[in-house]
């Protein structure tokens, strides 16, 4: 009975968004590693985008047609920013470029730079105004991000295309971000249409570039599905949403910074590169950051 009684207890929203963000920032790294990965198969970045919003727009049918693909609540540059920001304009640069990056630094100057991006974007754009405690927490995951990246320019060489593509697809996901919130879709129409979109626009592009899926084996086909489709385009998307609903687009932005500690954690142990005290010092430093950036020591204060 007892159980039963904890089961009926709703959790608050800030407990809902800062769930919501963890969830996110573990699938992002697992993304981040697994489509390295996929550098080294036949899957090209439109057989991925395929799988990517394949999974998600079959899963969500039911959600976006019942709202159509251009709900008239919702206008239609909003639309764009979002289809274009977390969908397959964002998938296409980024999935190119993190092929071509190591791991640690695909998160660096992706994961680092998307708090960065929207709470810019918030301040120039939409007069949004961050207290003290927040811009600490900025400048924490800014020295967390530069040390990360100085250590990866030390030891490895970078194409031109990691420091072009990584942090435009992060204004893109930041402008995303701010397009979902004045939406007034829900976490899951804004994830469906989303989805939708995105796999038509990859439908076009393997209609003119090809695909190589029907040549993969399928054990690769099936990772992709789990990592790319059903957690990075289904369940992630899902769960940014409900964080950006609950904490508002900035703080749950924030979280992404985390990103970069976990993608060099990840790369040291499933791809061989190195940790060393850059690493950790960073992810320390970066931790401090996302935990001032989201209002928590402000909050307390208060």
């Amino acid at each position: 009975m007892t159980t039963l009684a904890f089961s009926n207890t709703k959790p608050s929203p800030l407990a809902t968004g800062y769930a919501g963000a963890v969830v996110t920032v573990l699938i992002w790294a697992t993304w981040i590693l697994a489509t390295r990965h996929s550098a080294a198969t036949r899957l090209g970045t439109v057989d991925l985008g395929l799988i990517r919003y394949g999974v998600p727009a079959l899963a969500l049918a039911p959600v976006w047609l019942r709202t159509g693909l251009l709900p008239k609540s919702v206008p239609l540059t909003l639309l764009a920013i979002m289809v274009a920001g977390a969908g397959a304009v964002f998938f296409q640069l980024t999935t190119a470029a993190i092929h071509s990056t190591p791991a640690a630094s695909a998160g660096i100057l992706l994961g680092g730079s998307m708090p960065l991006a929207t709470a810019l974007i918030g301040v120039v754009v939409f007069g949004e105004r961050p207290d003290l405690t927040r811009w600490l927490g900025l400048a924490a995951i800014v020295a967390g991000m530069v040390i990360l990246l100085v250590h990866g320019l030390s030891t490895t060489m970078l194409p031109w295309s990691s420091f072009a593509l990584l942090p435009m697809g992060a204004v893109l996901w930041a402008s995303y971000t701010h397009a979902f919130r004045r939406s007034g879709l829900t976490a899951l129409q804004a994830s469906a249409l989303i989805a939708i979109w995105s796999f038509l626009i990859h439908v076009a592009l393997a209609m003119v570039l090809g695909t190589s899926i029907a040549q993969a084996p399928l054990p690769e086909i099936g990772l992709q599905i789990l990592s790319q489709g059903v957690l990075s385009g289904l369940v992630a998307t899902l769960a940014y949403g409900v964080a950006v609903r609950s904490l508002g687009g900035t703080q749950a932005a924030a979280f992404t910074a985390i990103t970069p500690v976990l993608a060099t954690l990840g790369g040291a142990v499933l791809l061989g590169e190195d940790v060393g005290i850059a690493e950790l010092t960073a992810a320390a430093i970066t931790g401090i950051g996302v935990a001032l950036s989201t209002g928590i020591m402000a909050r307390r204060q208060s």
